[in-house]
């Protein structure tokens, strides 16, 4: 079996994630490629050091510039925040290397257009880290969409809901400056449900949204821990530059309606992605809070026994179960980070297309765009115009 060694930049929440996959995804799945944990990367030596060491990394580097010239890599993870995205991916693309990139996959559209450019030119593997997608649920989903199991699509809706940002001593984090994350609870949380959405029911084509900054000013972070972080007492505020809160209204090119929401002001909602599509023989619901369960209403089945069923999906047959455990022993949020990986890898060694890829990450960065200028604008935006 060959070896894919790879460079991982990023080692707090997403990394660790990652780092989790690395390990687990050779110990249950038979990826047909050896996958090696050879380098973390990050800017604090001492700091990174202790988490290579703690999650099982061979070396470490504190430039990512030198990490991607190594000649011992093959591929690049990118888990940094967002503004790093465009110049890493770019860079490690003219070096030959295979790029996977957590999203967004840029700050903007024009630069996500800039990075698939630079991944096409260099022929390398992309794939970007919209990890939900393979939660066997929503994969189940997918399949019975695509069976025509709910037949034509009427509607889409879909929400991503959180809630700890509801404290206005929270902290001001960097997923609070619009220069480092790009955009707010749309980026970071919408992302995920307009990509959910698009791979289930076709391309968006026209938005309207509005959006609320609740919070205009926040502390300034003493630490980071998870999410937020801790503020001291006496700390110094910054100006908020990002929305708290983005709904929007969209219509599907297949003529499908639909509805998004994500926030970071849900109170009692921890990570709360739902989504539920209906069409005219039938519809599905999915809640990732209880993400293996499907939802399934089927308008085939005979008058009397027509009802919502609760599908448990953990059987052999589902998809990605079988590597896991036996029925009714459930999977949780890392789960879909060893899918994305085992995927990942298998699509190198194939020298295929990834899915989800960077064109998938342009086509998101293209709606969100879209529902910013809906919002300057206070008007509809076709998305293909931009």
């Amino acid at each position: 079996m060959n070896e894919l060694r790879f460079g991982l930049i990023g080692y707090k929440f997403m990394g660790r994630a990652h780092s989790k996959a690395h390990t687990e995804v050779p110990m249950y799945m038979d990826p047909p490629e050896g996958i090696v944990k050879a380098v973390l990367c990050g800017r604090d030596g001492d700091w990174v050091k202790n988490v290579a060491a703690r999650l099982g990394w061979q070396d470490t580097e504190t430039d990512w510039r030198r990490l991607v010239t190594r000649d011992d890599i093959d591929v690049i993870e990118i888990t940094s925040p967002s503004d790093t995205h465009k110049e890493i991916a770019i860079a490690a693309a003219e070096h030959g290397k295979h790029i996977f990139c957590e999203k967004p996959l840029a700050l903007n559209l024009a630069d996500a257009r800039d990075i698939l450019s630079a991944v096409r030119k260099a022929g390398v593997c992309h794939q970007i880290g919209f990890n939900y997608r393979f939660a066997p649920a929503l994969v189940l989903a997918k399949e019975l969409i695509d069976e025509g199991k709910i037949g034509k699509v009427f509607h889409v809706r879909g929400v991503f809901l959180q809630d700890w940002a509801i404290d206005p001593m929270s902290p001001f984090v960097w997923r609070f400056n619009k220069k480092i994350c790009g955009s707010g609870s749309l980026g970071d949380l919408g992302a995920h449900v307009i990509d959910a959405a698009r791979w289930l029911a076709g391309e968006i084509k026209a938005v309207s949204g509005i959006s609320k900054t609740f919070v205009t000013e926040r502390p300034e972070a003493a630490r980071m821990e998870g999410l937020s972080g801790r503020a001291d007492a006496d700390a110094p505020m910054h100006k908020v530059t990002v929305d708290d809160g983005t709904c929007f209204v969209c219509e599907f090119a297949n003529g499908a309606l639909g509805t998004f929401e994500a926030t970071r002001f849900a109170a009692g909602h921890k990570n709360d992605l739902r989504l539920e599509i209906n069409g005219d023989r039938g519809s599905i619901e999915f809640e990732f809070e209880r993400m293996n369960e499907l939802n399934y209403f089927s308008r085939d089945d005979d008058d009397g026994v027509q009802g919502w069923r609760k599908i448990q999906v953990t059987e052999g047959s589902h998809p990605y179960i079988k590597y896991w455990w036996p029925a009714g022993h459930v999977i949780g949020f890392p789960e879909t980070f060893c899918h994305e990986l085992y995927e990942f890898v298998r699509h190198i060694h194939e020298g295929t297309d990834c899915e989800p890829n960077f064109e998938d990450g342009v086509k998101c960065a293209q709606v969100m765009d879209a529902v910013d200028l809906s919002i300057t604008r206070r008007a509809w935006v076709d998305v293909d115009s931009l």
